[in-house]
């Protein structure tokens, strides 16, 4: 397990980690998974569908239903999930289901067996912020039953929670692009120099542009990030690790060069 978790730590992105974690949980019989985080979560809901971060290895028309659809918010494990923390063996789907919206409880049954998800285990991992919430859905192949996953849970059900809530802690602190439109390099500098606190003429000065050039910046990462003001546009773009990452574009050393000519104007 020590080499899978250095081949972990040393990923450069989320796409390598999913990639590496997939690759793991097949080696227990769990081949298709299907994980989520959330940033923004109520307590009515998990916020805004385009604002989620899901990764899953399931067939694309699934995906399209189930979370496309909004078929999600009735799952049975999702509540679970999303009132609980650990993990849960899926012998109380059926249990959860009839508890629930007989219709959608049944629509999510329905689309459940068409696509072969008949067993599993769901883990919901313990975030800092009440506004935080992820979880993961692990389904085993096809052949295993219910009774053979809680088997394989008894024997490495402890390696099994380690190795999720680790890659839960990377992907969430890697940068993170959900279905809404990408930040450029400038609207994320240009909200960089707002969280360090600049005025937008500091930020032109700093950025060699003109003051209006970057309020339109300022302006286009709003509407990228669907909110009203700069502030909680700063404030989501750090949620979603979309600023202060380190990139090719973005070197250290260059960042302190700037930093220390942004000084020089405040000075």
């Amino acid at each position: 397990m020590i080499d899978h978790l250095e081949q972990l730590m040393q990923a450069g992105t989320i796409e390598e980690i999913w990639a590496l974690h997939a690759a793991r949980m097949a080696g227990f019989g769990f081949d298709r998974l299907l994980y989520g985080f959330t940033r923004f979560r109520t307590t009515k809901s998990f916020g805004s569908k385009d604002d989620l971060l899901v990764l899953s290895n399931y067939e694309a028309g699934f995906l399209r239903e189930y979370i496309d659809g909004g078929l999600y918010v009735h799952a049975p494990m999702v509540s679970w999930a999303a009132a609980n923390e650990g993990a849960c063996s899926w012998r109380m789907i059926d249990e959860r289901a009839r508890s629930g919206p007989a219709a959608e409880a049944e629509r999510v049954q329905a689309l459940n067996q068409r696509y072969g998800i008949r067993a599993g285990y769901s883990i919901s991992f313990r975030d800092a912020s009440v506004r935080a919430k992820g979880a993961i859905g692990l389904c085993a192949r096809k052949g295993l039953d219910q009774a053979d996953v809680d088997e394989i849970w008894a024997r490495h059900g402890r390696e099994l929670l380690v190795l999720n809530n680790i890659t839960h802690l990377r992907i969430t602190a890697m940068p993170f692009a959900t279905s809404r439109r990408a930040l450029s390099l400038r609207q994320r500098e240009a909200l960089e120099w707002v969280g360090d606190g600049k005025t937008t003429a500091d930020i032109a000065q700093i950025m060699g542009l003109a003051p209006a050039t970057v309020e339109k910046h300022l302006r286009l990462a709003r509407e990228a990030l669907d909110v009203d003001t700069t502030a909680q546009a700063v404030l989501k773009a750090a949620f979603q690790n979309q600023i202060f990452v380190v990139s090719p574009e973005a070197r250290p050393e260059t960042r302190a060069e700037t930093r220390q000519e942004a000084r020089t104007v405040r000075a």
